[in-house]
């Protein structure tokens, strides 16, 4: 029966992305790139598929990491470091544009230096600078809106129906008995539950989105519209299934603010200003009122410590830290730490189920300080490109909005996480581009291998010659 059901899915992944094919659509051959970085950190790395199974770790082990691992993520990262030289420009002009992120990105290289595990530091910093390398070849394509789109469809046309193969039909890989709730839990391709609804709400996001975009297009494309509701019904289907409260609150209230800018129809970023306001103001309501915290936890079936997290919050602000500057990057879930909390904590906690909590930890006020610069600048930045194309705007919107709320609850600031990619996603300031090069871009040769370092002007001229 399993090996039927897989041949049907094999089938329906092939389906979906035949149905969305466009043949007008030329995008850049470099996009597998980060595709396949996306399919690895938002399900499970190539040694633990080969494994068969999530293989156990004690906590002496948990900064080792995996030989095979490393070799393919430097493989994907040096290929992509290659594709970025050979569109220099472009990414010197969004570089200068985003000083924030070097900023941020450079203390964290700089914190290593006081880390009590230089070495494995180091090593977590240099797959920290892999996400931005593949963010940046997504925004500096050619065509960024196809850009964003193939690497949504592709990340769904694949996770989806895998996940509910591994769920239904292989429970050994797709189910899991969680000692932290006492219950059987789905995880489906990703390693946890968490991980999984993190892909569902960042692929359901992506599908609301380009619903709309599609339904907006003077020709709707029925088939398209097909592989897109199928996608995102598989992903309603997953949230019913794995019960991941976080993420399904981002994804509906990301979808909402998409469809309230889209209905609105004003393209007015003072529609942003309210509707990111309203959702500080609610924060803000919560955390001097937390009775209402409190029943509204009760609401979705949880209990008032968020299913144990407030008291690992007291933990870990009791232990023994650096307040100012932290343990150093990606070091705090390290050595005799981890020990002491993996004998408190049967569920062994590796992350503070808090990204504001985690980026404290790791790397002090300072480091929160240049997170929020970043965060601030960022929101900025989709405010720009908002007033510039509200439907690229809307989607940004959407994945700030989710990010900030999904890490009062989660630590989606961190290293090969696609909370955080998707985050760099939607902060990171483009060159404008007029509508009309977004819609019509150049053709892929000329986008490939067009020379390095002409103005403006020659790569017209070269472009008419070639």
């Amino acid at each position: 029966m399993s090996s039927f059901a897989t041949l049907i899915i094999g089938f329906e992944i092939l389906a979906l992305f035949a149905l969305y094919w466009d043949p007008k659509s030329r995008p850049s051959r470099a996009l597998w790139l980060p595709t396949i970085w996306i399919l690895l950190v938002g399900s499970r790395m190539v040694s633990v598929w080969l494994h068969g199974s999530l293989p156990t770790e004690a906590a002496s082990q948990a900064g080792e990491g995996n030989p095979l691992d490393r070799v393919v993520l430097t493989v994907l990262m040096l290929a992509g470091v290659i594709v970025l030289m050979c569109r220099f420009q472009r990414v010197v002009k969004v570089l200068r544009m985003n000083w924030f992120l070097l900023a941020f990105f450079g203390y964290c290289g700089a914190s290593t230096l006081w880390s009590a595990t230089p070495e494995i530091a180091i090593k977590r910093w240099f797959k920290a600078i892999g996400d931005v390398v593949m963010v940046l070849i997504i925004l500096t394509d050619r065509n960024r809106a196809e850009a964003i789109k193939r690497i949504i469809a592709r990340a769904g046309f694949i996770l989806m129906p895998l996940s509910v193969l591994l769920i239904e039909f292989y429970p050994h890989l797709g189910r899991v008995y969680s000692v932290e709730d006492a219950i059987l839990t789905y995880r489906g391709v990703a390693t946890n539950k968490n991980l999984l609804g993190v892909i569902c709400m960042l692929v359901g996001l992506g599908c609301v989105w380009l619903i709309l975009r599609t339904l907006h297009e003077d020709r709707r494309k029925i088939r398209q519209l097909t592989a897109l509701a199928v996608t995102l019904a598989t992903v309603l289907w997953l949230f019913a299934v794995i019960n991941s409260m976080t993420p399904l609150v981002c994804f509906l209230m990301g979808s909402f603010l998409m469809v309230f800018v889209k209905v609105s129809g004003r393209n007015r970023s003072s529609d942003i200003h309210i509707a990111v306001g309203s959702m500080v103001a609610l924060a803000v309501l919560l955390f001097v009122f937390p009775e209402i915290l409190v029943s509204a936890v009760h609401l979705v079936g949880r209990n008032s410590t968020l299913t144990g997290r407030t008291d690992l919050w007291g933990t870990l602000l009791a232990m023994d830290t650096h307040p100012w500057f932290g343990t150093g990057f990606e070091s705090f879930w390290l050595g005799h730490r981890l020990d002491q909390l993996w004998s408190v904590y049967p569920w062994h906690p590796n992350e503070a189920h808090n990204g504001y909590l985690e980026v404290y930890l790791n790397l002090g006020w300072a480091g929160l300080a240049l997170l929020f610069s970043l965060l601030i600048s960022g929101y900025r930045h989709l405010i720009a490109m908002y007033r510039q194309d509200p439907e690229a705007g809307s989607l940004r919107l959407a994945y700030f909005a989710a990010a900030l709320v999904y890490n009062f609850a989660e630590a989606g600031f961190r290293m090969l996480d696609p909370m955080w990619i998707f985050l760099l996603l939607a902060i990171i300031a483009v060159p404008s581009s007029s509508r009309s090069k977004e819609l019509n871009p150049p053709p892929e040769v000329f986008q490939e291998f067009v020379p390095v370092g002409l103005s403006s002007e020659d790569e017209q001229v070269y472009a008419r010659n070639h």
